[in-house]
């Protein structure tokens, strides 16, 4: 029971950031993509994975930054398997289709908090297109429709509708006009929609018989058997798009596995790892514990060590951005312990410097250079003791870093 109260505690926390927290992106144009990557922005290396992998399914490859966001964000079970290979879009952003949306890489978003992979504006586009009787099915329906018609048209923030919506703990989308409430909600705030769908551009209606709404980056749908699921924009809008699909040859190259990400297993089982979701993190500061989650399932748990006074841990919610399987950690205090400047300096300015050398698998998840990261100097875990960081076992933090990769959420709260 304590675990679903922090999942709630969580879900509201989510509603509360608001619409402020999606990036503004501009509809792709048709027809206009390449795979000639010598123009685009890549990713650099930030400790994405370092190997190919073949998904047989639709014949396409995975590999390197958009392999960690699809893993971190819920795989096949959200956005499909890949589709294309990585292409350069109209606007020369390093992009992947997948049968549900297009990831797209943004180097501007590594300087912040934020995840730095969002969708392509394929829901923008299919409103753009009079696609408003897409099937849910992946298929046109016959006739067209009329943007101007009550679905389209944002709802006043007053009004029964938007009412009706906050009522049942949904909300009012400032930017559009829509509201969001109910299983939709639900969804979209377990998915970070905010970050990826964007938002809400229709209220919801029924379309062929289905309850779907249109996102900036895809359609929500409820299928026949009640559950939620992105509709497959991807696969429909690809040639529209001007993407090659092609399959590719997947020789020599291993099949996606989840077993090929791990050097250990799970350390302290909690629940099925085959279990679909997106991966999260939650860091309790009060009970100096950390909770590993995929979807609303806790599937890992262990006592931790965070920062103490006053090099307190930032609390807030945050993203993996940067992961090194080894690394030296150094910086310098005052006379009170607090740091005061991070590596090693030649001037100590009269602070005291410290230093550990091989701190490992360290993964950074803001940008008071806070990380996870194992700790073989000390085992009293469960007890305040770093300048920061979140220090873990040494089994648990090598089990993490295998299990969370770049884009996993975390959670930090008191």
């Amino acid at each position: 029971m304590k675990r679903l109260l922090a999942v709630a505690a969580f879900a509201l926390m989510l509603s509360m950031l608001g619409s402020a927290i999606v990036p503004t992106v501009e509809p792709v144009s048709a027809n206009a993509t390449t795979n000639d990557l010598s123009n685009a922005e890549l990713p650099p290396d930030l400790g994405q994975a370092a190997f190919q992998v073949f998904v047989p399914e639709t014949g396409h490859t995975l590999r390197g930054y958009f392999l960690d966001y699809w893993r971190a964000t819920g795989g096949e079970h959200v956005y499909g398997n890949p589709i294309s290979e990585p292409f350069a879009s109209a606007d020369g952003l390093y992009s992947q289709a997948f049968e549900n949306g297009v990831f797209q890489f943004r180097l501007e978003l590594i300087w912040t908090d934020l995840p730095s992979v969002t969708l392509m504006n394929l829901g923008t586009q299919a409103l753009d297109d009079r696609l408003d009787d897409f099937r849910a099915d992946g298929r046109r329906g016959g006739g067209g429709g009329d943007r101007r018609t009550s679905s389209w048209k944002g709802v006043a923030p007053d009004g029964a509708t938007a009412t009706r919506a906050i009522s049942e703990g949904g909300v009012w989308n400032e930017n559009t006009g829509n509201t969001i409430s109910g299983e939709f909600y639900r969804w979209y705030q377990a998915n970070e929609g905010p970050y990826y769908l964007g938002n809400p551009i229709s209220q919801p209606l029924r379309d062929r018989g289905l309850l779907v709404q249109y996102f900036q980056g895809g359609i929500l749908m409820q299928d026949n058997a009640g559950a939620l699921k992105l509709a497959p924009l991807g696969n429909e809008m690809a040639a529209e798009v001007g993407i090659d699909t092609s399959p590719v040859d997947g020789s020599g190259l291993p099949v996606f596995d989840e077993s090929l990400f791990y050097q250990i297993g799970n350390p302290n089982p909690m629940g099925d790892m085959a279990t679909p979701g997106k991966r999260w993190i939650e860091v309790n500061l009060s009970e100096q514990r950390l909770y590993a989650y995929q979807g609303d399932t806790l599937i890992s748990t262990s006592l931790v060590s965070t920062g103490i006074e006053p090099n307190h841990t930032e609390q807030g919610v945050f993203h993996v951005r940067y992961k090194l399987e080894k690394t030296d950690m150094a910086g310098i205090t005052d006379a009170n312990g607090q740091v005061i400047a991070l590596g090693e300096a030649e001037d100590n300015s009269g602070g005291i410097p410290y230093a550990v050398k091989d701190v490992p698998h360290v993964m950074y998840f803001n940008y008071d250079a806070e990380a996870f990261h194992g700790a073989y100097w000390h085992s009293n875990f469960g007890y305040r003791m770093s300048h920061g960081c979140v220090n873990l076992p040494l089994d648990f933090a090598t089990f993490l870093f295998n299990w969370a990769p770049l884009g996993t959420m975390v959670w930090v709260h008191a």
